[in-house]
């Protein structure tokens, strides 16, 4: 039986200019902070370790008053597992904008190895705006219609999404205050940095994926020096133009969409073994909801674990509808951070529209990437400052060996994101896993050694490393939803 998977985002951002000599500092030592006090976990579940512990830290709403505003950053710990072989603290973080680090600790044990798991306490939060912390809430019915609206076809369209924008913008203001305006990563950088300071840690260990990454190369940026060790899995640039971000997310897309074409006509049991697969897509793509369609193959791209499923989709696709949360406030953690870590604003609409018609040349299957789409046409006329604008890494001497890794068919964070990274930052080793999909860890079990490996002994693997693909030969019987259940949001 088909099951219908519409994979949309109440969420976006995208790259205009680059901030042309715009280069922080490294920052100055964070403000002393109290201990936190760590007890039980209120929503934990009976089957979790014993041993998880949570807590409250407060911070400030605005960075550039320490004394003013404040809210509570939710905090989680998963002790390490065998004390007398402690390293020290790992970080960690999902990635989103949106993706609860306190849940990511929850899991811990279930997603990484058991090696990490004894020799360090697994330590999180939930990123200010975000999940436990106290969540930017903006108007559901405007970010229905804005998700509606997010591909616009004549100036007329584009207009209305944009006055779209600036409504549910002000609406994320008017529900959540002032901290919608805060919620930029050096923001949330700061915020990690006070939690290092409030468990007695002079320099920590870091793993972040995705958009994790970007948390964890602005720390590496801000405060070089409390670094112990660094993963960064499946990297964005913070430093791209409008250009060079579509680009390469488009031809990602295509770059994966065409590896699932090869891998199904070499798989004899893949739903449409003997299509001509490219051809066949194109011309539902001509038929049927192009939109829709092209956010599924997108979300199927994560893991090729899940491509039996994607054939027999595309084979049976038919009707079906989604549900959706409207005339509510809703959990909007994407948008608002996006925003504000990137310039966006393009005017007039035939440059979004000619635009649009180059990354189709580039990609003559999928077209374009629809989370690089909506990236850009989201945040058009958004309210507020680009208060963390684009720029190239400031890397300091101080910064320890850190470890990289990209996939090299990966439609969130392409593989060209993290060679132009690499060159940003001289101390990173850069691991290629030569296969499809997003997040390094859990599709590449060499990839995995060596992160383990690297962040148990500092140890890097020798620098033009690549890692085997990994294709699917049986059906995945334990899938993992990429749709956050409150917001039917998929994030990095």
């Amino acid at each position: 039986m088909r099951r219908n998977r519409t994979f949309r985002l109440i969420a976006g951002a995208g790259v205009l200019a680059l901030a042309a000599g715009f280069a922080p500092s490294v920052a100055q030592a964070a403000p002393s902070a109290a201990g936190v006090t760590w007890g039980p976990c209120a929503d934990a579940d009976d089957d979790l370790p014993a041993r998880l512990v949570c807590a409250t830290l407060t911070v400030p709403v605005d960075w550039a008053q320490p004394g003013g505003a404040t809210f509570q950053l939710a905090l989680a710990k998963l002790p390490a597992a065998d004390p007398a072989k402690r390293v020290g603290s790992l970080f960690v973080n999902p990635g989103g904008p949106g993706g609860s680090g306190v849940s990511f600790v929850y899991g811990a044990e279930s997603s990484f190895s058991p090696q990490l798991i004894d020799q360090f306490d697994f330590v999180s939060f939930d990123p200010r705006g975000q999940a436990r912390s106290k969540p930017v809430l903006c108007d559901g019915d405007l970010a229905v219609a804005q998700d509606q609206q997010s591909f616009p076809s004549s100036a007329v369209e584009y207009e209305r999404l944009r006055r779209t924008n600036r409504a549910l913008g002000e609406s994320c203001d008017q529900l959540s205050g002032p901290l919608a305006r805060h919620v930029d990563t050096t923001s949330v950088v700061r915020d990690m940095d006070a939690v290092r300071a409030a468990i007695g840690e002079s320099k920590i260990s870091y793993y972040g994926v995705s958009y994790g990454t970007m948390i964890g190369q602005q720390y590496a940026e801000l405060f070089p020096d409390r670094i112990r060790g660094l993963v960064i899995d499946s990297n964005m640039d913070h430093s791209l133009d409008i250009w060079n971000y579509q680009k390469w997310e488009a031809t990602a897309m295509e770059g994966s969409f065409l590896q699932f074409a090869a891998w199904c006509g070499r798989t004899p049991t893949c739903a449409l073994h003997g299509e001509d697969i490219p051809a066949y897509f194109d011309e539902l793509y001509a038929e049927t909801d192009s939109t829709d369609l092209l956010w599924t193959t997108f979300g199927y791209m994560y893991d090729p674990a899940d491509w039996f499923e994607f054939a027999q989709y595309l084979e049976q696709l038919g009707g079906g509808s989604r549900s959706e949360r409207r005339g509510e406030p809703v959990e909007l953690g994407y948008r608002p951070v996006m925003c504000q870590d990137f310039i966006f604003d393009t005017r007039p609409y035939w440059a979004v529209a000619a635009l649009k018609g180059r990354l189709a040349k580039l990609a003559p299957h999928t077209k374009l990437n629809p989370l690089a789409w909506t990236d850009l046409t989201g945040c058009q006329n958004w309210p507020g400052a680009v208060v963390n604008p684009p720029h190239r890494l400031n890397a300091s001497p101080e910064l320890p060996p850190i470890l990289m890794t990209n996939s090299r068919y990966d439609i969130a964070t392409p593989y060209e994101w993290g060679q132009s990274l690499a060159a940003q930052l001289p101390s990173a080793t850069f691991v290629t896993y030569d296969g499809v999909g997003h997040g390094d860890y859990w599709l590449s079990p060499c990839a995995r050694a060596a992160i383990d490996t690297y962040l148990v002994t500092l140890q890097t693997p020798p620098a033009g490393t690549h890692c085997p693909a990994v294709f699917p030969t049986t059906a995945n019987k334990n899938k993992k939803s990429l749709i956050n259940p409150l917001t039917g949001q998929l994030t990095r």
